[in-house]
């Protein structure tokens, strides 16, 4: 029942996702921005139906959708929603397709919004932002039937434990569509697992467990206690457990471990893992023929 996941791009496969610039789209007439925009949102819902294909053909169960799927859409300037968009129709008939092949193929979908998506901030235009970029990821999940927004917790600003009360108060702006899919994760920097399970049973979140961002930032808890708190959290919620896997590039001995390397060392695969029924996403620079041999290396 390990269900091993692809993280937004391919190396070798030809699924590619487009983008634009806002000072390309500040250059057109409004009708013309949408027009290309809308080219691009078509092409890209597209990219994501083929890259499932590819997953259900390869025993891949779990897929993280790019963010900015729909380009520049929280752009204070040039933003716009589907309904905005000529093709908007087409757009919605290859995301009804999308949701009928994830849920007939049982493939997991999450998003995961860039790093500077931060409720913890003091600072009230940062988390207006975060909230504005929510909401579209909001948007997005509905559209595409994914089950999971996962997000850092962000700086501790010096007071680690008033950023996560910022955080926990800022958690109820959100959109039931938002507050519904939120996750948490450890980072290899601020908050470990002991850190965030606290807030996530307050607010019950699930709480993603990033193995190697634990390794690189631990606490009191290892590998094994983590896992199991982690899953018995989701378990508590009725979901299946999602875990992050990654190795170091440069390995664990010669310099910055956080870099991500192209494939997954087994070494560092947890052994407490093998038997669980969960989903891992694999976060490694090779992409799916990081999955792949993964898959190989675990006799899946």
């Amino acid at each position: 029942m390990l269900r091993l996941g692809l993280c937004c791009l391919f190396r070798a496969q030809p699924i590619k996702f487009r983008q634009t610039t806002a000072k390309a789209l500040r250059a057109l007439p409004r009708d013309e921005q949408l027009r290309r925009l809308s080219s691009l949102c078509l092409h890209n819902v597209a990219a994501v139906r083929e890259a499932l294909h590819f997953l259900a053909g390869h025993g891949i169960g779990a897929y993280r959708i790019p963010s900015p799927l729909f380009p520049r859409a929280t752009h204070p300037e040039i933003g716009y929603t589907v309904a905005d968009l000529p093709e908007s129709r087409a757009i919605r008939r290859i995301c009804s397709q999308i949701r009928a092949f994830r849920k007939k193929n049982d493939i997991r979908l999450s998003l995961h919004p860039d790093q500077f998506n931060v409720l913890s901030s003091p600072r009230e235009e940062v988390v207006a932002n975060t909230i504005r970029e929510l909401e579209y990821q909001g948007d997005l999940a509905e559209l595409l039937d994914a089950e999971v927004i996962n997000l850092h917790a962000g700086g501790s600003y010096g007071d680690k434990q008033q950023a996560l009360r910022r955080l926990e108060k800022n958690f109820h702006r959100l959109s039931a569509k938002v507050r519904g899919r939120l996750t948490l994760e450890n980072d290899d920097s601020s908050f470990t697992p002991s850190d965030l399970l606290p807030v996530c049973r307050r607010l019950s979140l699930p709480f993603i467990y990033d193995v190697h961002h634990h390794r690189c930032l631990p606490d009191d808890l290892g590998t094994e206690q983590a896992t199991d708190l982690c899953m018995a959290h989701w378990h508590a919620l009725g979901r299946e457990p999602y875990f992050h896997l990654s190795s170091p590039k440069n390995g664990w001995q010669n310099g910055s471990p956080k870099p991500h390397a192209d494939y997954i060392d087994p070494a560092d695969f947890p052994a407490c893992w093998r038997d669980v029924h969960a989903t891992i996403d694999v976060e490694a620079k090779a992409k799916e023929l990081a999955v792949l041999r993964l898959r190989e290396d675990l006799g899946l």
